[in-house]
């Protein structure tokens, strides 16, 4: 069956799914989380997520959303960060693009502790008093 209305696709990454094609992807799906697969019920939270991510080279279009429980969304989101950081650091390597080398001191040597007002005062050994 044809469509009787174009294809939904977003001005930007981050255009506002309308809730019309919101719920025309859900009907579509018949109201199925696409990650686990199970049904989602009335009142459960749910986000719609891209089946290829926007940072691994999706589109943000309607073709590309499918309905997630939002633990199931969310837990997603994360493992796709994780891969194009993988990528991301696999690429800087095969180009020689390294972070600068943090090089560090080893510091000023402690200094000895202050008499106060309140502590008896030690003899102190000295040089000069070594000398006599």
């Amino acid at each position: 069956m044809a469509r009787s209305v174009p294809e939904w696709i977003g001005k930007t990454d981050d255009a506002k799914v309308p809730p019309r094609v919101r719920l025309s992807i859900f009907e579509r799906e018949g109201g199925k989380c696409w990650i686990s697969g199970r049904k989602i019920r009335p009142g459960e939270p749910w986000d719609l997520d891209h089946k290829i991510a926007l940072i691994n080279g999706g589109e943000h279009r309607e073709s590309n959303l499918f309905p997630a429980l939002r633990d199931k969304h969310r837990e997603k989101t994360r493992e796709d960060v994780a891969e194009k950081a993988q990528v991301a650091a696999v690429r800087k390597k095969h180009l020689g693009i390294r972070k600068p080398s943090q090089m560090r001191s080893a510091g000023f040597p402690a200094r000895p502790k202050q008499n106060t007002a309140t502590a008896p005062l030690k003899k102190r050994v000295g040089y000069f008093e070594d000398a006599q």
